[in-house]
Order: C-alpha cells, then structure tokens, then sequence
C-alpha cells in the first residue's frame, strides 16, 4: 500500500436525467417571466412591489460604533480579571 500525499480526489459528477421535458412549455414560462420581469409584476403575493433595501444610510456606522464598545468593555473585563488572578496566585504563593 503506497502512501500518497498530494493525491487530491476526484471531482464527483452530477448525473440527473428528468423524467419529463418539453421544450415548447419550457420556452414559453421563459417569456413569460421575462415579460413580467421586464413590466414589473409577479404573480407572488406581496412581491407586486420592486426590491427595496433596508439598510439606511448610517445604520454601518452604529454598528462600527457597537462593535468598538464590546471590545473595548470585553478588553477591561480581560485585564480585571488577569488582576484578580495575579492577586490570587501571589496570596497562595506567599501566605
């Protein structure tokens, strides 16, 4: 048995036949579609409206803000604790 060690496997394949396939029905949802797409409406419920996004302008900047405040509290809370455990270890060491 030889040891192989830059054997890399390989690429496993995809081998789906459909069951069923017409091309007329498939060309005719693909016009269909594109039509609605290009006039804007879709049969979906609620989606009748174009994408809108949600974020808003400086809603980045609270969350950098957030973002520093957590590391700034998690950085004091790591130093008290290394205080504490220096005080400790020097109590067992010399009492």
């Amino acid at each position: 048995m030889a040891i192989r060690f830059f054997h890399t496997p390989r690429n496993k394949r995809f081998d789906y036949k459909p069951i069923y396939y017409n091309e007329q029905e498939e060309e005719l949802k693909e016009r269909v579609e594109r039509i609605k797409r290009e006039m804007g409406y879709t049969d979906e419920p609620g989606k009748d409206k174009p994408y809108v996004s949600t974020i808003r302008k400086g809603q980045m900047r609270g969350y950098y803000n957030r973002s520093a405040q957590k590391k700034r509290q998690s950085s004091i809370r790591m130093v008290i604790i290394f205080i504490i455990l220096l005080l400790l270890a020097y109590y067992l060491l010399y009492y």
